[in-house]
């Protein structure tokens, strides 16, 4: 296992840089990133995606590209047209309901990147539920008009009861991100007709064959979307939405262009709002790259224990492969 840390060049999720572990294997590495705050349960799915990487336990993909939305985090107008206008993506991902900031903030920085991509071009935001139902309602109205017409939200609110409440109430398509990556049972929304659009992320909800079940039985269009991984683990994202029957919407796969740096030599980078599928093969680090990324002795101990405590939780409480029907 080797820790790595890359910094990012804008603050997103509330992070100046981005840290990780690779996974080394027959068919290469996997790479294991979840954020540190989350507990034992909640990161061994995404070792078991890391896992899989490492053993090669990829389906065969059935397209050769994958459309990709740019990532706009947070930040003020000006910075959000210029990351728009990189890597010539036609449709535009949003974050709003930053903590610290107003509506009003979120209104400019959706009217910047509306100029940015000029007529046609797609525009979602994503709360990551950060507000209430109410707040949500009049919020996503407002969001609405500075796009001159949204594409959908996504997790406006925290809960799939909520969201479901959301959904009822507005006219703007509805995503789940986080009712179903962090939910006990990802179906709930199906169940509750609470989303129009599922975005499943590979590393949380336990790999790509995973995501897989998930999709062929949620009912729902499917966005596959990032953890702000690096390129290496970005692959397994690409990996899902490739082999996909359906992708009716660009995914949220070009996060690579955040970061400052990059573990691979080849790195996932959108070209005119594509990301080229991967060769199948085994996924290995570029070694100068990887050098220049390895985090502190420090954290190499703290990813090894964090890897022990995830290995003592599957053999105390034993871990459910597939997700729950």
């Amino acid at each position: 296992m080797i820790a790595w840390r890359l910094p990012l060049h804008t603050r997103f999720r509330g992070l100046d840089v981005r840290e990780g572990a690779l996974i080394g294997g027959p068919g290469g590495w996997g790479e294991w990133s979840p954020f540190v705050e989350y507990d034992v349960a909640e990161v061994e799915p995404w070792l078991r995606c890391a896992e899989e990487a490492a053993a090669g336990d990829w389906p065969t993909p059935v397209r050769e590209e994958v459309p990709v939305n740019v990532t706009v985090p947070a930040t003020d107008p000006e910075r959000a047209h210029a990351i728009t206008t990189s890597g010539g993506c036609r449709t535009a991902k949003v974050k709003v309901a930053e903590r610290g900031q107003r509506l009003a903030d979120d209104i400019a920085r959706v009217e910047a990147v509306r100029d940015a991509l000029g007529p046609g071009g797609l525009i979602r935001v994503d709360a990551n539920g950060g507000w209430d139902v109410d707040t949500a309602v009049a919020a996503i109205a407002a969001l609405d008009r500075a796009a001159r017409g949204l594409e959908y939200v996504e997790q406006p609110v925290p809960d799939v009861e909520s969201l479901a409440v959301v959904r009822r109430r507005v006219a703007v398509p509805i995503a789940a991100d986080e009712s179903i990556r962090r939910a006990a049972d990802p179906y709930r929304v199906r169940d509750l007709e609470a989303a129009d659009i599922a975005v499943l992320k590979v590393q949380p909800l336990g790999g790509v064959r995973a995501c897989l079940r998930i999709a062929e039985e949620i009912g729902l269009p499917v966005v596959v979307s990032s953890a702000l991984e690096s390129s290496l683990g970005l692959a397994a994202g690409v990996a899902l939405a490739a082999a996909l029957p359906d992708l009716p919407h660009a995914c949220g796969l070009a996060t690579a262009q955040l970061m400052q740096a990059d573990l691979l030599a080849e790195r996932l980078l959108p070209d005119q709002g594509v990301l080229r599928v991967p060769p199948t093969g085994a996924l290995r680090p570029e070694p100068a790259l990887l050098a220049g990324a390895r985090a502190p002795e420090e954290r190499q101990r703290w990813w090894r224990r964090r890897h022990q405590e995830v290995l003592d939780y599957r053999a105390a409480a034993g871990v459910r492969e597939d997700p729950p029907r």
